[in-house]
């Protein structure tokens, strides 16, 4: 650097001084000259080189990833509706009291804030611990819900794999004192729904019950103070061998080597009502009075759902665990499948896209009373759909419109701005989703291509001579097809034209 070359000479010219024992003023005034660019240096560094880029963890959207980002929304939220749910918000950070405790070993992944004004607060890490919040502190004790919202967590990110330190969660829950579960089996059949109506692929629904895994951990010897956190080992199964679980268990968690094998029968078990039957009169679980009542209700759960007819898609797995501490029952996750296996080759699943079960203790912990509020739900892993979609649609290279514009207002001529503005006054008084270029007099073909380039299926085109007549002209872009349309019923014309 030159600043570095100029103060090695500078250093130089003050040392060649001092051996020649030159006039100490002249000394002085060279060492100054010196410290003063050594000062200079320093103040350079310690500016910081200014990096545009997202936070660690999150990103921006293109106006063709959120026209797949509504369509997606539009889909889910639509399924809400059709099941009855009303919607709520709530704040995006809460006491951080609130949050504390809530999620077992992920609590070390929530981002606290700094103190601002006497409240420690944090960022919300789920919907759910909001909403049984809002449910004690509104005595609400009967609610059908979704929220749809960013969540935050202090996570290694794995942006190809759509996990991100902000993200948006879709939730749907039922709360409120009803039979055993009929609404639990709505939630499934709402998984089942959005994620065959969103097409991506062949999928699984697994679930279990927390009653079950509690009563198994008894069986085989897991001392009570253990539970959870063998049961945060046992989650890991998706993504790690067997062997791999019961070294955590037994080197990490020092939990005895005949429990973990005894877990290690159980949790390989995975099947439908043949096996909750065949668990029913398992010697050990049957003994146990939660793994019984679990088997009970899950049996009850698989009866709706072959009512509802998606039992093709449900399986019962003895190795779902879920972490979160606030389960109380039933609890799924769906996977989607790995497309091409070999014959004969059991399917893989390829990730979690929703998941979620039964939390009847939630709302109690914050009612000053401990009144309890049993809840179910469950919640769209919408960022990894995303990710789906936005590579499927990459390697397709299909055209995605960014906007819903119906028409374009046009001109042949020259010097007929303002007829255009009014027209598109018109248009947009109307309803008429319509654009217009920002040109006083724009090319035709320019404004044709710019038709053809954003997918705008239909220009309405005025010229002296439809001025004259009253009518406008209407073209249809993909077919270059042209009419003349009165004045009058051009709103209707372009409504019945765009309505498919």
């Amino acid at each position: 650097m030159a600043e570095e070359a100029a103060m090695r000479e500078q250093a130089e010219t003050v040392r060649r001084l001092k051996q020649e024992k030159a006039d100490p003023d002249e000394i002085a005034k060279e060492v100054a000259k010196l410290l003063e660019m050594k000062a200079q240096l320093g103040a350079d560094e310690g500016k910081h080189k200014f990096v545009l880029k997202t936070p660690k963890g999150t990103r921006d959207y293109s106006p063709k990833q959120m026209a797949i980002r509504e369509r997606v929304f539009n889909a889910i939220i639509s399924c809400f509706k059709r099941h009855g749910a009303e919607v709520i918000d709530t704040p995006v950070f809460e006491l951080k009291e609130t949050l504390t405790g809530k999620y077992g070993e992920d609590s070390k992944l929530i981002y606290d804030l700094k103190d601002q004004g006497g409240e420690l607060l944090s960022l919300r890490y789920d919907l759910t611990v909001p909403f049984a919040r809002y449910l004690a502190m509104n005595k609400i004790t009967n609610i059908k819900r979704y929220h749809i919202a960013k969540v935050y967590r202090r996570d290694n990110p794995a942006m190809t794999r759509g996990r991100y330190r902000e993200f948006y969660q879709c939730d749907f829950d039922i709360a409120g004192q009803f039979d055993p579960m009929i609404p639990d089996a709505e939630c499934l059949k709402i998984v089942h729904e959005i994620l065959s109506d969103l097409q991506l692929g062949d999928f699984l629904i697994k679930v279990n019950d927390r009653r079950i895994l509690d009563g198994m951990f008894a069986v085989c010897g897991v001392p009570d103070p253990k539970f959870r956190s063998i049961c945060s080992s046992v989650d890991k199964l998706d993504k790690m061998a067997w062997e791999e679980v019961r070294s955590e268990m037994v080197a990490e968690k020092e939990l005895c080597p005949e429990a973990a094998d005894r877990i290690g029968d159980y949790v390989k078990l995975q099947g439908g009502l043949e096996l909750i039957e065949q668990l029913l009169q398992d010697p050990k679980l049957s003994q146990n009075k939660q793994a019984k009542e679990g088997l009970g209700d899950m049996k009850l759960l698989f009866e709706y759902l072959t009512l509802f007819g998606i039992t093709g898609k449900i399986r019962f797995d003895l190795s779902l665990a879920r972490g979160l501490d606030y389960y109380t029952g039933v609890i799924y996750e769906a996977v989607l499948l790995q497309q091409e296996r070999q014959p004969g080759e059991e399917p893989l699943g390829v990730g979690s896209v929703a998941g979620g079960g039964r939390y009847d203790g939630l709302v109690g912990m914050f009612d000053p009373k401990g009144r309890r509020v049993p809840c179910v739900g469950v919640s769209i892993g919408i960022e990894r759909i995303f990710s789906i979609l936005e590579q499927r649609l990459e390697a397709s290279e299909e055209k995605i419109r960014t906007t819903e514009t119906q028409v374009l207002v046009a001109s042949a001529q020259k010097k007929l701005l303002e007829e255009r503005l009014k027209l598109v006054s018109e248009l947009w008084d109307a309803g008429i989703k319509a654009e217009v270029l920002y040109k006083k007099n724009p090319k035709l073909l320019n404004q044709l291509q710019y038709c053809e380039d954003s997918g705008i299926p239909l220009v309405a085109i005025v010229g002296e001579q439809e001025l004259k007549d009253g009518v406008v002209k209407l073209r249809v872009v993909a077919t270059r097809e042209e009419v003349n349309v009165s004045r009058e019923s051009l709103v209707e014309e372009i409504r019945m034209r765009t309505s498919q």
